[in-house]
């Protein structure tokens, strides 16, 4: 599991980077402001467990069968999808609709969270 918290890590971190420029040069002056903000919004949460996802790739290097940093990894994975990909999809598409789903993604984002600290209480 290590090496997929790694690659899906530094993969959402450079789809973060990329996408937070793509936000601050491309699409200024093409979406009104508070659609840049919610994008800006999305590629920080995609940045942000982008490290997640490393700390969750780090920590399974030394607890290589915990299912808890497992599940932790998956949720982040899956919420950051939901979370940031359906405020990137009401950015560019305008249906406003896509913003119910980013709620479900958030959450489970914040279990992820709980997974992670549940994992590394219980394990190191």
């Amino acid at each position: 599991m290590a090496r997929i918290w790694l690659t899906l890590g530094a993969i959402y971190g450079l789809l973060s980077v990329s996408l937070g420029a793509f936000g601050a040069h491309g699409l200024r002056g093409r979406v009104a402001e508070p659609m840049l903000v919610t994008w800006a919004t999305g590629a920080d949460y995609l940045g942000m467990h982008a490290l997640a996802l490393l700390a969750c790739g780090l920590i399974a290097l030394h607890l290589p069968g915990s299912r808890l940093i497992g599940a932790a990894g998956w949720f982040f994975v899956i919420g950051t999808i939901l979370f940031s990909g359906s405020l990137f999809a009401l950015v560019l598409t305008g249906v406003r609709g896509l913003g119910a789903i980013t709620p479900f993604g958030g959450t489970l984002l914040i279990a992820g969270w709980a997974l992670l600290a549940l994992g590394a209480w219980r394990n190191l």
